[in-house]
């Protein structure tokens, strides 16, 4: 399974981003994905869940401000990042798991200037 995301880039605060993850498998339904992202000297930090099913939870610090979301037909996972804040700069990272598999993808840089 190999996953690609992209769609990072520089954004001032306030202001929106979407970035997206392709994966290889025809079956991506069957995985459920999420979101990490990680800063400089950071650990790496869960974003957002999608189940295979299609549901969602968020980290408390980006609920309501963040959507994740899924495209089957594409195989396609999605981030839409609203009201971006500095402290949102970061790598972000997709991963798919099903049962004890677990995938990641390459980072994206989102970097929010203040």
């Amino acid at each position: 399974v190999q996953l690609q995301a992209s769609g990072g880039g520089l954004v001032q605060a306030g202001g929106s981003l979407r970035i997206s993850c392709v994966v290889s498998r025809s079956i991506f339904s069957l995985y459920h994905m999420s979101w990490y992202r990680q800063a400089p000297g950071n650990e790496r930090e869960l974003v957002a869940t999608i189940t295979s099913g299609g549901i969602t939870t968020y980290a408390d610090s980006v609920k309501g401000r963040f959507t994740i979301s899924r495209d089957n037909a594409k195989n396609t996972l999605y981030l839409q990042m609203n009201s971006l804040k500095p402290e949102d700069t970061a790598d972000y990272y997709c991963r798919a798991s099903r049962g004890n598999y677990n995938y990641w993808g390459q980072g994206t840089l989102v970097t929010v200037s203040s």
